[in-house]
């Protein structure tokens, strides 16, 4: 069965149009499913994060609250450059710390007195979120917030009051600088300048941002929206599930464990999928000790694969440096990323083959698996030999296999395996267990005339929306 999204431009033949819909409904969701903003959120799958505050300027991971609000003071701050860079990299969207642990904010807040409005920067006139939700406007890229509920500076953190400020806080941002594709949680909570930890009132908190902002996908390591998957190393669990149980668990305590977070939860209640946070440095600020420390092309490729390549979507730090431009370094890395994704990823092989699906021991051609489109999907039956075979015209070698299921319709396939043949001569099997999104898998390179691709554990009847075959450079190959 092959289910395929209709533009309204194109008229079928009643009888087909009657025949297509008969077919859809034949196939129903698995819940859970991802919300509007979860599915168009998994079609980012890459985009940026942007540490950037005192810190920068006292070469701190972590501020201490007590930092004059004067240290704050780029000579050159250009979000512009920021975006341009982002988006030749081939980011979606940029995420800022809009407030860090030591409680500065980026943006003139009336709830705070340690905000740049009281730094020398622009006078005490600037507003950084201001001009970079101008920016990622510009350059058509999404925006979003990282508001730290740790604050080290706010003398009512610690009290019933703090919960209001931070309320407030994210509801100024959303009001002046919405809309925001992402909020970033973490669960950080230690003493305040009283020496006093805080209670968060989580619930209120999401269920007011809720209100405020519906569209906008919210992230900490329970979601509800997006999880943390648990290391900041930039990779998921090779078994990545979008779903995930919470019951039980609380924001930043009592969490699941990391293996849990890394891998999912096969039977999980709710849609939560992973999200791979990592730095192109070694720590999350900039610091000019580190520029010979940026991440290679190369790594970030790899980084790329066992993060999006696993299912999941990748949030690279990339921080501005004391002038408030992101680095050559950095930016050179970026750029070069983006180009060994372009030229490893420009021809798919199944371009000039033949594909064929099997639906209770039927075979069929399709199309589909190669048309780009997300939502339009196969269908098989886990009690057929192979669900889909792929021939070449000639013998092919390649070293990497992409496959995506329809998130709309639930994850469903827990394990299946790719058979490599050489004239009918198996060369090479590959088993793996999830696909969601998106799975990349990549071998040792081999010639083969057909691929013969198995599905051997599935929830619910298995849907492959789509399908690619590469030759992508030797040492580009995923390593263990």
């Amino acid at each position: 069965m092959i289910i395929k999204i209709v533009s309204k431009k194109v008229f079928l033949p009643v009888a087909v149009l009657l025949n297509t819909l008969l077919l859809y409904a034949q196939v129903k969701p698995l819940f859970p499913i991802p919300s509007q903003r979860q599915q168009q959120h998994s079609e980012m799958e890459f985009y940026m994060f942007v540490h950037f505050g005192p810190n920068t300027f006292t070469d701190l991971e972590w501020g201490k609250g007590t930092e004059h609000e004067e240290v704050f003071n780029p000579s050159e701050l250009d979000c512009n450059q920021w975006c341009r860079i982002a988006k030749a990299a081939g980011a979606k969207g940029i995420i800022i710390t809009a407030k860090h642990h030591d409680g500065f904010c980026l943006w003139p807040s009336k709830y705070s007195t340690h905000t740049i409005a009281y730094s020398k920067w622009k006078n005490g006139k600037g507003d950084v979120l201001k001009e970079l939700s101008k920016a990622c406007k510009k350059n058509n890229l999404k925006f979003g917030v990282y508001l730290s509920p740790w604050d080290r500076n706010h003398p009512q953190y610690g009290t019933a009051a703090y919960n209001n400020v931070y309320m407030n806080m994210m509801k100024e941002i959303v009001h002046n600088y919405g809309p925001l594709f992402e909020f970033w949680w973490d669960g950080a909570n230690g003493e305040g300048p009283n020496g006093r930890k805080q209670m968060y009132d989580w619930h209120r908190f999401e269920s007011t941002l809720r209100t405020i902002a519906p569209n906008t996908c919210i992230f900490s390591d329970i979601g509800p929206d997006l999880r943390w998957v648990g290391n900041e190393e930039g990779f998921a669990g090779t078994t990545d599930w979008n779903l995930l149980d919470t019951a039980g668990f609380t924001r930043g305590m009592g969490a699941p464990s990391t293996d849990t977070l890394t891998t999912g939860n096969i039977f999980g209640k709710n849609w939560v999928p992973a999200e791979c946070d990592v730095s192109i440095r070694p720590g999350w600020f900039y610091h000019d000790s580190e520029n010979v420390k940026v991440k290679s092309p190369e790594e970030l490729f790899e980084l790329y694969l066992k993060s999006v390549g696993r299912g999941a979507s990748l949030l690279l730090n990339v921080p501005p440096d004391k002038q408030g431009l992101i680095s050559t370094y950095d930016s050179t890395a970026l750029i070069k990323f983006k180009q060994l994704r372009d030229k490893n990823f420009k021809d798919n092989l199944l371009s000039h083959s033949k594909i064929y699906y099997n639906q209770n021991r039927v075979q069929h051609t399709t199309t589909v698996l190669n048309d780009n489109n997300y939502s339009s999907f196969i269908t098989t039956s886990l009690n057929d030999s192979d669900n889909i075979k792929i021939d070449f015209p000639k013998p092919e070698n390649f070293n990497c296999i992409i496959l995506s299921e329809p998130l709309q319709m639930g994850q469903r396939i827990s394990s299946f395996t790719v058979s490599l043949l050489n004239n009918n001569q198996t060369v090479q099997q590959i088993s793996a267990t999830t696909i969601g999104h998106k799975r990349i898998l990549t071998f040792p390179e081999t010639v083969a005339t057909s691929i013969k691709i198995k599905v051997n554990g599935a929830k619910a009847t298995p849907l492959i929306s789509e399908a690619g075959v590469y030759r992508i450079r030797d040492n580009l190959v995923e390593k263990e």
